[in-house]
């Protein structure tokens, strides 16, 4: 069951070109669904608000190739202002709401963000001053003192559109942030081209079992690009319905479920097991329409998958992808029953080639491991900002993925391990170095290194080796006080959530931090 088609041409397609031509074709029908305000939205209602919210943008003084930063929870005004960022030819750029100010300024600044899209209640405790680039400020549902109403922007103008010069190859589509392999948050450009591609090899034949009358329902947030390709554009492109929650909350996806009658989900493995908790305690409705999940950012157990097939009988479809790829590069099959291994990521996408490598570079034999190595119309234009980092992660146009992977005789992929420090956290990458710079800035830090340790709940949580100055002494309270310290300057998933204090950290003799030495010691 190769894939070498894809559902249509993607050149000189722009992301909202294939979203509004869906709401002009299905006016009528259900776009979304926001649960977090019970609203609903037909495609003429959502290409309505996408056109007139663009315009409100160029009114405000936008211009073509600017960066918008939206700032929200999963909702209505995410979804518009992501599209209708890009119709008003601006670059936009996703924060997670969980970010406290440390890591909103960094972003900011970076991308130089002239347009600010949030609420009053995330915004509420943070700084704007000092971001010479940001003008303005729009606040959604509820208004925040300095920021403007968001509404503002939705009133009649006679702003015309502008015209795009560049080609859908060369136009920033989205910037997502990721630590890549290693390292701080880095902006990710993620082109017209990129982006419509990877829709196009999801929708191809033998590609993910996607349909004009499915409902999905999406809890991912929208900041991910998981969220944002996989649920947001594509569902809406292919004339799907979209049902939003703000976030995950078992309890309320089981009604969702029943209520809109879902079909289909996209999920991470700590989902899946709290679905599979769920249904063992006769919570999970039996009546459900669900017809498959697809698990993605984070390894799948098999044995999870086959629990919730057993639970529910919803079969469970792996795929595998990255923000370099605007997400997605393999997934699994669900028929026939022989093709399903939700222990595999499955085969790769239409046009997606992949090599596997040893230490030098050199294609291994079949079933041996190596590193994995991709190129296809998905993957970036670089990173912002960083010709160093994306000559790292691209050369001679592959991607080097970091990830060490082996295939099977049918040609189905597995991963095995990562080269790449990233740390997953219930499907969250959390870059240890960024958790490291923090450490350090406490005073009683003199080392430290941060690791993932195995997690039955998160999958994977942080945890802190930490060498103190000699005027400092291990006890519970400093342990508190270091991951207070953390909580304050970092979002949820990224705080240590165990610390070990430690007489020296491992390091080669460049100075860079003997990972797996500490991963060792879990075992």
């Amino acid at each position: 069951m190769l894939r070498t088609q894809l559902y249509a041409n993607p050149d000189g397609r722009f992301v909202h070109d294939i979203v509004l031509e869906t709401c002009r074709r299905l006016p009528g029908k259900t776009a979304l669904v926001d649960s977090s305000c019970n609203r609903s939205f037909t495609y003429a209602e959502y290409g309505e608000l996408v056109e007139s919210l663009a315009r409100g943008f160029v009114g405000a003084g936008l211009k073509p190739g600017e960066v918008i930063a939206i700032f929200l929870p999963n909702s209505w005004e995410f979804a518009i202002t992501y599209h209708a960022a890009t119709l008003a030819g601006a670059i936009p750029t996703l924060l997670n709401p969980a970010y406290r100010e440390r890591e909103i300024r960094h972003q900011l600044e970076n991308c130089g963000a002239v347009f600010l899209i949030t609420d009053g209640s995330l915004f509420e405790c943070v700084n704007p001053g000092g971001l010479p680039s940001l003008r303005r400020i729009f606040t959604t549902r509820t208004i925040c003192p300095g920021t403007e109403d968001f509404a503002t922007l939705l009133k009649s103008t006679s702003a015309r559109l502008p015209e795009l010069a560049a080609s859908s190859r060369e136009t920033v589509a989205a910037l997502p942030y990721s630590s890549g392999t290693t390292g701080l948050p880095k902006g990710v450009m993620l082109s017209h081209y990129n982006l419509v591609a990877n829709i196009y090899q999801l929708l191809g034949p033998n590609g993910a079992a996607l349909f004009s009358d499915d409902v999905m329902l999406c809890f991912l947030p929208l900041y991910h690009i998981y969220g944002l390709t996989v649920a947001l554009t594509t569902s809406l492109a292919l004339g799907a319905q979209l049902i939003l929650m703000p976030r995950f909350d078992v309890k309320n996806l089981s009604a969702l479920v029943t209520q809109h009658g879902v079909t289909m989900m996209p999920m991470v493995p700590p989902a899946i097991n709290a679905l599979c908790q769920s249904a063992e305690a006769g919570c999970f409705p039996k009546d459900h329409k669900v017809r498959w999940i697809k698990s993605g950012a984070a390894p799948l157990a098999p044995e999870l998958a086959r629990r919730l097939r057993d639970l529910t009988g919803i079969p469970v479809n792996q795929g595998y992808g990255m923000t370099e790829a605007s997400p997605v590069t393999h997934v699994g099959f669900l028929t026939p029953p022989e093709m399903n291994r939700p222990a595999s990521i499955g085969q790769p996408l239409a046009l997606t080639e992949c090599r596997i490598l040893d230490l030098n570079d050199k294609e291994v034999p079949a079933g041996e491991p190596g590193e994995l190595v991709m190129r296809g119309p998905q993957f970036m234009l670089g990173y912002w900002k960083d010709p160093q980092a994306t000559a790292a992660a691209l050369r001679d146009g592959w991607y080097y993925s970091g990830d060490v992977v082996r295939t099977d005789d049918d040609g189905f992929f597995y991963v095995l391990d990562r080269r790449k420090e990233m740390i997953k956290y219930k499907g969250f990458p959390v870059a240890p170095a960024e958790v490291e710079a923090v450490l350090l800035e406490h005073p009683a830090v003199r080392d430290c290194g941060v690791v993932a340790k195995p997690d039955p709940d998160a999958g994977e949580i942080p945890c802190a080796f930490v060498v103190l100055r000699d005027t400092y002494t291990p006890c519970d309270a400093l342990d508190k006080e270091l991951r207070s310290f953390v909580a304050d300057r970092l979002a949820h998933h990224k705080q240590p959530r165990e610390v070990r204090f430690v007489d020296i950290v491992p390091r080669t003799p460049s100075g860079k931090i003997l990972r797996r030495e500490l991963r060792n010691t879990f075992t």
